[in-house]
């Protein structure tokens, strides 16, 4: 099966790139960006060895249906998705912080409260929680954004005290995250899932404006959660069934490898890609209650440049 991991594209007009751990960026001209995702698999900040069959279109089509589902909470960056694997939008000055929001103690969470720590980000964590257990309401849990390596927690204060964001900008980043949230929460209760936790990357456009970049509510980004056994699950201490990238993480952490130095890589077995690959269609077709159409994948390559060149072409 064909997997785009490796790009070599040069659009017309093109100005600027960038590739980070899953997706490639093309700057086009002064206002325009490409963005294109790959089939690349990232955990614990590591890009993994090899590619996961439709991942990219998965990723891409769930983000362009939530940032068309919220843009009356948030202006975004979208223009179009000429490709199914593709977002041409209008580029933006990122700010340098992720807006990480947790309705669920669960993951990075789960497991700083397991060390013994009652406080994340500068929020306070109740005591007498439990594992997948739902705050009494979403926590804002930030992290700086790093161009190599791992992003790393900050806490609101830090991030006024250290100048990153203006309090005034701080404060409608937050408005609008707790508001996005609360939207896509909506939508995954209406197909049975619980949205457990996400970010969200934020910038400002030419014209001074915040606006929602990059992807939204994807796997990638995202933990849900079924709705269903839900309770029984956390009544009786066992984990949870969930639609997320963490049973990549689960994988790699039952396997030795938790992105520390020295650690190898487990071998992706052809079966367990194919089971990644499942899974991130699963939930494609939850979280959107429509059946996914694989794209033909027998040249990537050609397929999306002449699908951007013919939208650029337009411009």
């Amino acid at each position: 099966m064909n997997t785009l991991t490796t790009s070599k594209f040069q659009f017309s007009g093109q100005t600027s790139y960038y590739k980070g751990k899953v997706r490639e960026v093309f700057g086009i001209s002064d206002d325009v960006l490409v963005m294109v995702a790959s089939d690349r698999l990232s955990a614990f900040d590591v890009v993994l060895p090899k590619g996961i069959p439709f991942k990219g279109q998965v990723l891409n089509q769930i983000a362009y249906k939530f940032l068309k589902a919220t843009e009356d909470i948030v202006p975004n960056w979208l223009m179009d998705s000429p490709d199914p694997v593709v977002s041409i939008g209008k580029k933006a000055d990122p700010f340098k912080v992720e807006m990480v929001i947790r309705g669920y103690l669960t993951g990075h969470a789960a497991r700083t409260y397991k060390s013994g720590l009652r406080v994340l980000c500068g929020v306070n964590l109740p005591d007498g929680m439990v594992e997948d257990e739902k705050f009494p309401k979403p926590i804002i849990t930030p992290t700086t954004k790093a161009d190599q390596g791992h992003d790393e927690d900050i806490s609101r204060e830090e991030i006024l005290k250290q100048g990153i964001v203006s309090e005034e900008d701080y404060i409608q980043l937050e408005n609008y995250t707790k508001k996005v949230f609360q939207r896509g929460t909506e939508m995954a209760a209406e197909k049975g899932l619980i949205l457990v936790d996400t970010k969200y990357e934020f910038g400002k456009d030419k014209d001074g404006n915040i606006i929602l970049i990059d992807e939204i509510h994807t796997p990638d980004s995202s933990r849900y959660f079924y709705q269903e056994g839900y309770e029984e699950r956390l009544k009786a201490g066992e984990g949870q069934k969930q639609l997320s990238k963490e049973f990549v993480r689960q994988w790699l952490i039952e396997n030795g490898f938790q992105g520390q130095d020295g650690q190898a890589i487990p071998d992706m077995t052809e079966e367990y890609i194919a089971s990644v690959s499942d899974r991130y269609i699963e939930l494609y077709e939850k979280i959107l209650g429509e059946k996914f159409v694989k794209a033909d994948n027998s040249n990537i390559d050609v397929r999306v440049k002449k699908n951007v060149e013919d939208y650029l072409a337009k411009l």
